[in-house]
């Protein structure tokens, strides 16, 4: 936790206080035990059951304890499950009061929601469609505060800006939950019935369906990371000198998508065509790849063939998407000097442009075996001397604007070695560094 800023801890600390709060009696209202171990239990299962299968949460068993019982009771059923279920990334028990914390500050606000707007009543002698409004707010309540506190967290743990923060996250947030209220609100009136909560946990069943069909689908798609991992692996292998720098052209592509304001899913897309963008030196003879030394043109003609092959072997990766074209596409310039296709301006795919700035920017910020590392401002100046010309300057302008806010903390350098304090150098070229060589991404034909 030292990691984690102090105004983080104090935000957090203030959640489960409040949460704490949240779970006190209400007065002259008995706690119905029953219903709410039943359905804790419930909930304590099959999120541990979705955990395991990277699934998810089971909003339906909360979202019906919200709408069958008082608030501080229903804040109870989220308890057992948040703090028991598996989190992904270390520090697990802060994590895992983390999310109890922020659980049943949602459950309460739903429950307390539902229950002001006569959502009960409306469930002992159902009357819909009335009784989905009561259920809709509530849901609106949990997306809300879920939505509210996540994005605070973010903003002070992970120093994401307070414009970005929220943007998207509620509406993203909405469509899954309202699909799980429906269950839940399904669950409570069988649960009333005179069916009685056995048959209520019928409702379940086609939620498993689904949860089953979404971990297959996760599966594919790690599978499909795993293979990505493995080319890039090969690659670093191959290609010795430039080890690491496919991982922080990636980071560089999220920076500079992130500044443009694109979506989560499109950020995650461009980021493995950064990741990938030279998977094809697979296919280009080491010796040329390890040359110390300026190539001849026969040599370089060999080495711009890489894009081509990398667009052959990622072609049939369904899920990449537009990253493909990234691949084949990001070394072409705006003037129409780059290569396979030299393609000129708009025509030049928006991604292949995103990655071509992030490609020469850590090309020039890593040290090669022709030529030295530049200090990052020296390699900003380049990327802004070219802009228009080699680079999008909307590229440009959005990865300068990055790492105004941001900095470049690589882990590694291109050989591998723990990587110098580059964000904070002066401006300038380094003395007794060559002119740019072939492999270099500015100044002549980039690979």
């Amino acid at each position: 936790m030292d990691a984690v800023p102090a105004r983080a801890r104090v935000y957090a600390a203030g959640v489960v206080l409040a949460a704490l709060l949240c779970l006190r009696p209400l007065p002259a209202t008995p706690t119905p035990w029953r219903a709410v171990l039943l359905l804790a239990g419930l909930y304590a299962g099959s999120e541990l059951v979705a955990r395991s299968r990277s699934v998810g949460t089971c909003y339906p068993v909360l979202l019906a304890g919200a709408f069958l019982l008082p608030p501080p009771a229903a804040a109870l059923v989220a308890l057992p499950g948040a703090l028991l279920s598996p989190v992904p990334r270390r520090p697990s028990a802060p994590r895992r009061v983390w999310r109890a914390a922020q659980l049943t500050l949602a459950v309460w606000a739903a429950a307390y929601v539902h229950g002001r707007l006569g959502g009960r009543d409306a469930l002992v002698d159902p009357d819909f469609p009335y009784a989905l409004v009561p259920a809709g707010a509530a849901v609106l309540a949990f997306c809300l505060v879920l939505t509210l506190l996540d994005g605070g967290i973010l903003a002070l743990a992970d120093h994401v800006p307070a414009s970005r923060t929220w943007r998207g996250l509620f509406t993203r947030t909405l469509g899954p939950v309202a699909v799980h209220g429906l269950a839940g609100l399904m669950m409570a009136v069988l649960w009333r019935s005179p069916y009685g909560p056995v048959a209520a946990l019928l409702v379940l069943l086609p939620m498993c369906v689904a949860w089953w069909a979404f971990a297959q689908y996760h599966r594919e798609r790690a599978a499909h990371q795993a293979t990505i991992r493995a080319l890039v692996q090969a690659v670093d292998i191959k290609d010795g000198y430039t080890r690491g720098h496919s991982e922080r052209v990636g980071r560089a592509t999220m920076m500079i998508a992130r500044e443009l304001g694109m979506d989560d899913e499109r950020v995650e897309t461009l980021r493995f065509a950064g990741i990938l963008h030279d998977v094809g030196k697979l296919g280009v003879p080491t010796r040329l790849l390890r040359k110390e030394g300026a190539l001849t043109p026969e040599e370089r003609r060999v080495i711009e063939l890489h894009p081509e092959y990398g667009h052959e072997m990622v072609r049939g990766i369904r899920f990449l998407g537009e990253a493909r074209a990234a691949v084949l596409h990001h070394h072409e310039r705006l003037d129409g000097s780059g290569y396979p296709y030299g393609l000129v301006g708009d025509r030049i795919p928006e991604s292949a442009r995103v990655v071509a700035v992030a490609d020469a920017f850590d090309a020039m910020t890593s040290t090669r075996s022709y030529r030295r590392a530049r200090p990052v401002a020296a390699a900003v100046e380049e990327l802004q001397r070219c802009a228009g010309k080699q680079f999008d300057p909307r590229m440009v302008g959005a990865l300068v604007r990055a790492l105004g806010r941001h900095g470049w903390h690589p882990s590694v350098t291109a050989d591998g070695t723990p990587a110098p304090p580059t964000a904070t150098a002066t401006p300038g070229r380094p003395r007794g560094e060559g002119a740019p060589d072939s492999r270099d991404s500015v100044g002549r034909r980039a690979v």
